[in-house]
């Protein structure tokens, strides 16, 4: 019997076409393998810009939009985690940054993987480190099969 995967991705109000999702899921376990990581269980949840502000209020007290919030759920050396993701918010940051939507939807995806194996952004060092890691994981994934 096949094992069920640790990676789940669930989409609220929005639909998006999210193309070779078992590959992807593939790789997201790759990288908590590469970081060293033991993965459990990650969801993500695709959702609205209001569906992430509403929770950014709700449990960081924070009130203004972002493309992701990362919830680290474990009470195990096993990494659990919840990843929400706005489609709004990917499909704006693309735009803008000039890239494919589905660029920026890897990269998100990325992040929030990278957040659940310990890397932060709050500082510009972090910052930097992060979006190295980023880079490093987009170009990886272009020949991971």
């Amino acid at each position: 019997m096949p094992s069920k995967s640790k990676v789940c991705f669930f989409f609220e109000d929005h639909r998006i076409a999210l193309t070779q999702r078992t590959r992807l899921k593939n790789f997201v376990n790759l990288i908590f393998k590469k970081e060293k990581r033991p993965l459990h269980s990650l969801n993500y949840v695709f959702c609205t810009d209001e569906r992430v502000l509403e929770i950014n209020r709700l449990y960081l007290k924070h009130d203004f939009y972002t493309d992701i919030i990362t919830f680290d759920l474990s009470d195990s050396p096993e990494t659990t985690g919840e990843v929400y993701i706005s489609l709004d918010r990917v499909r704006d940051n693309a735009k803008s940054l000039n890239v494919p939507i589905r660029t920026e939807l890897l990269r998100v995806i990325f992040h929030g993987a990278l957040h659940l194996c310990g890397y932060k952004d709050k500082t510009k060092k972090d910052e930097a480190l992060m979006r190295q890691k980023e880079e490093e994981y987009l170009l990886l994934f272009k020949s991971f099969t």
